[in-house]
């Protein structure tokens, strides 16, 4: 008799793609607030974690480095393969200033048209190249456009890597992008416990978008200031209790 083993390998051919695609509704900030804090970015309430995507560019990197050196703040720079190949000294900058440093993926790949071959190996690429040339062991994945899929899923297990998304963006990639646009829109999602995204490269936005972000940078670090939010790393931000104690209002 056939009918069974028809059944199980049409039940299968439909299972596996939804188990490809079923991660990617993460990307909706409803359902991984409700569902998935720790992907939401959610950390204690008396702090904001700070991240930047698509890097290292030496066109634009150094600037937000000076920024962030100015304020005496760290960051989480989620690095591209493709992009640190090409200014491996610049990622070393990155750590060698206190910041820390993830995978971003190798190129700026959409992960849902990725098979499961090439998507473990760009990541794991990404993560042995960031290991090799920053001497800082990635803790954090956050996959292009903040699709996840199941091979990724499975992909940042096996790499010992955690998934994160983030709670508040600037829109900072646009062409119509401005240091005000960016910053309200930041602030319009921004709480206590928070995670930022802005971007501190224009690889995959328009062409030079990155400079709205910088100008938003220092009127959002007052506003955390202002709040009283400590601003640091993803690492700092979910590592300590939400009970910690604040230190000093902005910088770590």
């Amino acid at each position: 008799m056939t009918g069974g083993p028809v059944r199980a390998g049409r039940a299968m051919a439909v299972a596996l793609p939804v188990l490809h695609l079923a991660p990617a509704l993460t990307a909706l900030p409803a359902v991984r607030r409700r569902f998935f804090p720790g992907l939401h970015g959610l950390g204690p309430p008396d702090r904001v974690a700070l991240t930047f995507d698509d890097g290292p560019d030496p066109e634009s990197t150094p600037r937000f480095l000076e920024v962030l050196a100015a304020y005496r703040v760290r960051a989480t720079f989620f690095l591209l393969g493709a992009m640190l190949d090409r200014a491996p000294d610049l990622g070393r900058e990155i750590v060698a200033a206190g910041h820390e440093v993830a995978v971003h993926g190798w190129r700026h790949d959409d992960l849902l048209l990725r098979g499961p071959v090439a998507t473990v190996r760009d990541l794991a690429r990404a993560r042995s190249l960031i290991t090799a040339v920053t001497g800082a062991t990635p803790r954090f994945l956050r996959p292009p456009y903040g699709l996840l899929t199941g091979t990724a899923v499975l992909a940042a297990r096996r790499l010992k890597l955690e998934p994160v998304l983030w709670s508040c963006w600037g829109r900072d990639w646009t062409r119509t992008a401005t240091a005000d646009s960016v910053y309200e829109t930041v602030r319009s999602g921004l709480a206590g416990g928070g995670t930022i995204l802005l971007h501190d490269s224009s690889c995959a936005g328009a062409p030079g978008a990155w400079r709205a972000g910088l100008a938003a940078l220092p009127r959002l670090l007052a506003e955390c200031r202002r709040q009283g939010w400590t601003v640091g790393p993803l690492g700092d931000h979910r590592s300590l209790p939400r009970s910690a104690a604040r230190s000093r209002p902005v910088g770590t």
